[in-house]
């Protein structure tokens, strides 16, 4: 079995299966890990879910924040952004099929014979892998539910939930867990998130912000990590045990796909539309 990872698609569908073509890969015996973030910007969200959908056990995703704002769309919480392209997808007649199933993906997904961890954007360098799984595992949890659009999404859109500490609330740390691992690029000399800073960490000239990788981590001593949503990253991490997977394929860069087995990294570029 070959396990491929890809960076975040956006809806870039038709350059996810060219660089798919360029691997043969094969869902009867390969596994594709998507680091989240499959809708949005790119044309081809609708065809990026359902493709997803029916690899079924072949393929393995975590949410990323764009995916958890289509389920705020779709429940009519938030206006889409027109530069999304969601239309076709939200007025699809499988709309609420797909909805359902996005919302049974996890925050997190493991590899275990190879020490592997997948989220959106990162882990806090404080948490442990257990910590991870038991606040993950309750979002995933209150995402399964009846009524997570009032007890979850709706409280979704805060910055106040920025800093991991004993005395938080329940809802606290679920929001907390989704804005670290599906939100997260630079953290402040404290530990808490910052939410302002996009820019490539080279290029950030407040002494008091480092990117979360450079900060040293629990789960990144012992395990590789493989995340995606910081495009200004460009794949650059000090670490080799660190993988930073969005090239920026819908804002004109590339798609990255990384073979685990080998080690390898193929692209893909945008393709350019008439």
């Amino acid at each position: 079995m070959a396990h491929y990872f890809v960076g975040d698609i956006q809806g870039c569908f038709e350059e996810l299966q060219l660089l798919l073509n360029n691997v043969d890969f094969n869902p009867s015996k390969d596994q594709l890990w998507a680091v989240g973030d499959l809708v949005a910007r790119g044309p081809g969200s609708l065809e990026t879910l359902r493709y997803f959908q029916q690899l079924e056990g072949s393929g393995r995703v975590v949410l990323g924040n764009h995916d958890l704002h289509l389920l705020a769309v779709n429940a009519k919480i938030k206006r889409a952004n027109p530069k999304d392209q969601l239309g076709p997808l939200l007025t699809a007649p499988d709309i609420g099929s797909l909805i359902d199933w996005l919302r049974l993906q996890p925050l997190y997904q493991e590899l275990p014979e190879h020490k592997l961890v997948m989220t959106h954007a990162g882990v806090p360098p404080q948490w442990s892998l257990e910590t991870l799984r038991e606040e993950a595992d309750q979002v995933a949890a209150a995402l399964r539910s009846s009524d997570y659009i009032t007890s979850l999404i709706s409280h979704m859109y805060t910055n106040g939930s920025n800093c991991w500490h004993d005395s938080m609330s329940e809802l606290e740390r679920k929001i907390y867990c989704i804005n670290a691992l599906t939100r997260m690029r630079f953290l402040h000399s404290d530990g808490r998130l910052d939410f302002g800073c996009k820019l490539p960490p080279a290029a950030c000239e407040d002494p008091d912000l480092s990117p979360w990788f450079e900060r040293a981590g629990v789960i990144n001593e012992t395990h590789t990590l493989v995340f995606g949503h910081w495009a200004a990253v460009m794949g650059k991490v000090p670490s080799t045990r660190i993988h930073a997977l969005d090239t920026g394929c819908c804002w004109g860069e590339h798609l990255t796909l990384w073979h685990l087995e080998s080690n390898q990294k193929i692209t893909q570029s945008r393709l350019k539309k008439s």
